[in-house]
């Protein structure tokens, strides 16, 4: 499976709002898409993360070219600041494993 966890903090209460208009229906999107297996988001230290696994990475990249979630990849960068990183694996991390791997390979955006 491919598992993807993102963390990101909204600039100012502007980009609050403005984060939560996009993300809300970007993970409602993302729990009925064509191959998710998993879809989770947890706040940790003031970041608000996703957790989500997907079939395969080119299931994951079809989510994520599309709809909501495209309308929240091309605010991202006014709204947030924060990681992601997806990798391929057998088994899905908790959240504290989760968290950990983001901090330590995840890319800045």
């Amino acid at each position: 499976m491919y598992v993807s966890i993102t963390g990101l903090k909204p600039k100012g209460i502007l980009g609050f709002i403005k984060f939560w208009t996009l993300a809300i229906p970007s993970f409602r999107q993302a729990q009925t898409a064509k191959g998710n297996l998993h879809c989770d988001v947890k706040r940790i230290n003031g970041y608000q993360c996703t957790l989500t696994a997907w079939e395969s990475r080119d299931m994951m990249l079809e989510f994520m070219r599309v709809g909501p979630h495209l309308e929240a990849v091309k605010a991202f960068s006014k709204i947030a600041t924060g990681k992601t990183f997806g990798y391929e694996t057998e088994t899905l991390p908790d959240w504290v494993a989760a968290f950990k791997i983001l901090q330590e390979e995840g890319k800045v955006y």
